[in-house]
């Protein structure tokens, strides 16, 4: 609405000089590139993105294979935390562990996983994911993280083309700035002089 109204306002104005109807059109283009431009663009990075994530997430779920471990003993190795990339950024403590499990052939697999119990002993049971091969994964991204991931990427999408507007706008108006202070400046070193002297008309 301002940038309309700076147009309207510029548009008969005797004393409108070329920058100032070319830095309302700025604005206007500005914001029509704000208000429609910036939220397709979200819009379209996030239907892509998604497409992409779901057939990444369908993917997992055909390659991995939910299994159940068992505790043969704890690792050497000490527990750590860890944050869930599938989930909501989730913070979690895993252990470490030599376990035994079943791979999708159904031979015997035997190494070190690591488990969210915190005390583990000797035969626990607990569930893990494994490849075509039976070495342990993570677990196949769900369609909601996926969607959710998607979604992130159209926001700053988004925010990345109106932060580019923005800056491209006031780089432009603040060259214009600059053109009326050198056009000042020529006018001033023309007429400045003259001012007060007798027969100048001043």
């Amino acid at each position: 609405m301002r940038a309309a109204t700076g147009l309207w306002r510029w548009r008969h104005n005797p004393l409108r000089r070329t920058t100032d109807l070319v830095e309302a059109w700025v604005a206007c283009v500005a914001v029509l590139l704000l208000v429609l431009a910036a939220p397709a663009l979200g819009l379209w990075a996030g239907v892509r993105a998604d497409g992409s994530l779901q057939r990444a997430a369908r993917t997992q779920q055909l390659e991995r294979h939910p299994t159940t471990a068992r505790v043969v003993r704890e690792a050497d190795a000490p527990a750590r935390a860890v944050t869930n990339p599938d989930a909501s950024g989730q913070h979690s403590v895993r252990t470490t562990v030599v376990a035994r499990w079943t791979a999708p052939d159904g031979g015997p697999r035997t190494g070190e996983v690591s488990t969210l119990r915190r005390s583990p002993r000797a035969g626990d049971t607990f569930p893990i994911w494994t490849d075509g091969g039976g070495r342990p994964v993570t677990a196949p991204m769900p369609p909601d993280a996926a969607r959710m991931h998607a979604v992130f990427a159209g926001l700053g999408a988004a925010s990345f083309a109106a932060v580019l507007v923005e800056f491209v706008r006031r780089t432009v108006v603040r060259g214009l700035v600059r053109r009326r202070y050198a056009v000042l400046d020529r006018d001033w070193a023309r007429s400045g002089p003259d001012w007060g002297r007798t027969g100048t008309g001043s």
